[in-house]
């Protein structure tokens, strides 16, 4: 897209416009700030000093027509743009995996956190990690930069979120002690299985009925099998806790996220599994989001 500079009158005058079309003012602006290049504080100088010229990395044009497919058929801005800021990363994304959402950062910092614990620095330098469900590659780009010496593992069912996995962890990563996956949770694993030291997993979770209600941003434009989990959104979770007694390695950690309403099951599932230490996190939003528990030493 062409560059162009215009006077902070005409460009929010072009905002304006642009929200009296529709929209949410906070996702225009996020428009304004990946694919234009102006960030929030410029904006507000910009308000304050209207007469002064904003240097845009996109024409007002070309925006207008992003923010135009946005509004008429439902797509995602991340998807239009190819990009989503995320943690202290700029992934690539596209609609072959979920886009990453704010609160799964948190899911890391639990992580990192369960590796400060008593009879966790036996493994705090050296271990292994996987990430099951890995889509866009998140949660393994975060682990394999937080933990450059350990061998991490990334797995996903689908070969096209595998390769967009593969070019973020390529892009953002430089410890090359990663390895891709395909197929079903720890299947693939098989011949790591009792090694894993640390395991992430946001996996679907969405019920079914859930999934038809969805804003059409998500439900028609993310994929479905990152978003239903069956007909009570557990059948995966059920899965991966299934075998997560083997998997793990003795005092290994297992954290998964979950839907907004099932932090109870999920830690029921966790302690039928024989996982020990189970408890429950919250997001951002103080929603119970996240269960994290470990395998007996």
């Amino acid at each position: 897209m062409e560059s162009a500079s215009c006077s902070g009158q005409e460009l929010l005058a072009w905002r304006r416009r642009q929200l009296l079309r529709g929209g949410r003012a906070v996702d225009l602006d996020w428009l304004l700030a990946m694919e234009a290049n102006l960030s929030w504080a410029e904006l507000q100088r910009l308000r304050i000093l209207p007469e002064s010229t904003a240097s845009l990395a996109s024409s007002l044009r070309d925006l207008e027509k992003l923010w135009s497919v946005h509004l008429q058929n439902h797509v995602p801005l991340q998807h239009l743009v190819g990009r989503c800021p995320w943690r202290d990363l700029d992934l690539q994304i596209s609609s072959a995996a979920l886009i990453p959402r704010q609160e799964t950062e948190l899911l890391i910092d639990f992580a990192l956190d369960c590796l400060q614990e008593p009879q966790a620095a036996g493994c705090a330098f050296v271990g292994r990690w996987a990430d099951l469900g890995t889509g866009s590659g998140a949660l393994a780009v975060a682990l394999a930069r937080a933990l450059p010496g350990w061998d991490g593992h990334a797995v996903d069912l689908s070969a096209a979120a595998l390769g967009l996995a593969q070019t973020n962890l390529n892009a953002l990563t430089t410890s090359g002690t990663w390895q891709l996956h395909q197929g079903s949770w720890w299947d693939p694993l098989q011949r790591w299985w009792g090694l894993f030291d640390l395991v992430v997993a946001n996996p679907p979770y969405i019920p079914s009925q859930v999934v038809e209600a969805l804003d059409p941003l998500v439900r028609d434009h993310e994929p479905r099998q990152a978003l239903c989990g069956g007909e009570d959104g557990l059948d995966c979770c059920r899965a991966i806790l299934e075998r997560a007694p083997e998997a793990l390695s003795p005092g290994g950690w297992l954290l998964l996220e979950h839907h907004h309403d099932q932090s109870d099951q999920v830690l029921g599932l966790m302690r039928s599994a024989g996982l020990v230490l189970s408890r429950a996190h919250s997001d951002l939003s103080d929603v119970k989001r996240f269960a994290i528990a470990r395998r007996p030493l």
